[in-house]
Formats: C-alpha cells, sequence, structure tokens
C-alpha cells in the first residue's frame, strides 16, 4: 500500500533510536575528541537543537516520499524482469543490459519514490536528488512495484535513472498512454524530465 514517510509525530521508540545511534556513533568515534574537547561542547548553548538539526533536515526530505514495499526478485535477467510487467515495451537492448539492481535474491524490499514536483528535473539534478536522499537508482525494485501494481503509474508515472559506465545518462520508465496502453521506456538520454513524474530507488 502507498504510503508516506512521515504520516504523524515522532514516537517514542523512534526517539530512543534517533539517541541510540548518536550514541553508538559517539562510542565509535571517541577516540577522535578529548575529554576537554567533549565537555566544551557540552557547554555550547543550544547544543542539542544543533544535533537535532540535521536529522529534522533528512526527515523533512523524506516527507514527501512515496514507499511502497514489494517482493523485488533479483535473480532474473533484466528482460526477463521487464517481461514481467506485461507492458508495452519500447527500449534499447544494450541499455536494457544495464538496468542496476540485478542479483541473487529475491525478498520484500522498500522502494522509495520522490515526486519532481516543483524541482529542478535536468539529468543532473535527478541524480543528485537521490543521492541527497540517501537511495540508489534500482530498475528491478522499481519495475517489481509496476509488476504488483500495474495501476501505480497510471496515477503516478515512475522512472529510475542511472550513469553507464562512460558517464552517459539512462533510464527505465513505467507510464499510461491516454488511450489505454501502459509502456515501458529504457534508452539513454540527457534531455531531463517533466515535473509529474516521480523518481524511485532504494537506501544505499
Amino acid at each position: 500500500m502507498e504510503k508516506t514517510m512521515i504520516a504523524s509525530e515522532i514516537t517514542d521508540g523512534q526517539i530512543d533510536n534517533v539517541c541510540a545511534k548518536l550514541r553508538d556513533a559517539l562510542r565509535k568515534h571517541r577516540k577522535e575528541i578529548t575529554t576537554e574537547a567533549a565537555q566544551f561542547a557540552l557547554g555550547t548553548e543550544n547544543i542539542g537543537m544543533m544535533m537535532f538539526a540535521p536529522f529534522r533536515e533528512q526527515a523533512e526530505m523524506a516527507g514527501e516520499m512515496i514507499v511502497r514495499r514489494v517482493r523485488v526478485k533479483r535473480n532474473r535477467t533484466q528482460q526477463e524482469m521487464l517481461d514481467a510487467t506485461g507492458r508495452v515495451q519500447y527500449t534499447n537492448s544494450e541499455v536494457v543490459g544495464l538496468i542496476p539492481g540485478k542479483g541473487e535474491s529475491e525478498k520484500e524490499e522498500d522502494v522509495y519514490f520522490i515526486p519532481l514536483n516543483g524541482k529542478d528535473t535536468s539529468a543532473k539534478a535527478v541524480q543528485d536528488l537521490l543521492d541527497e536522499h540517501g537511495l540508489k537508482p534500482d530498475g528491478y525494485a522499481v519495475a517489481a512495484v509496476n509488476e504488483a501494481d500495474p495501476g501505480f503509474a497510471d496515477s503516478h508515472p515512475n522512472a529510475t535513472q542511472w550513469v553507464d559506465e562512460n558517464g552517459n545518462h539512462c533510464y527505465v520508465t513505467f507510464s499510461w498512454w491516454g488511450g489505454g496502453e501502459r509502456r515501458v521506456f529504457c534508452y539513454r538520454g540527457e534531455g531531463g524530465w517533466d515535473d509529474d513524474w516521480s523518481v524511485g530507488g532504494v537506501r544505499k
């Protein structure tokens, strides 16, 4: 089921988890900070808010994302993965073979989609947007969402984008044409995106 990352206020359990992660990081890097320096930092006015700010920034970025949990079958070829979506294909076979995400596993995974509404939608900006959200392109995961729910792309045209070994941007897109055709495209391209697209990936 479609859901957003932040549906209500942060829970006590999540707060405890944040504190545990900070505690673990401090213990891991304790040799990098002297006792005197730590005491000085603790005396800084509003140090708690200063540490909270980057966490809030990450949470705010995630608040608009769409999240789908699906079974991703990574042990298929890229062509088999596209065939399983049942969509009409407009593709370049060479680029299809470059779709990222192939592996040996088959398991449930969370797939994240960032709506591009109002954002810079150049190919470079979209790649940076994935990086900023801690996501990596994954054609297998994005295709799995469209395989599990063919109607998802009717209201949320979606894609993932990656860079090949020569520095060219490549993409695979899932969309619906007004005549009723559900389509998948896979090509190279540097032209950027319309802002009605959502770009997908998985956590790095």
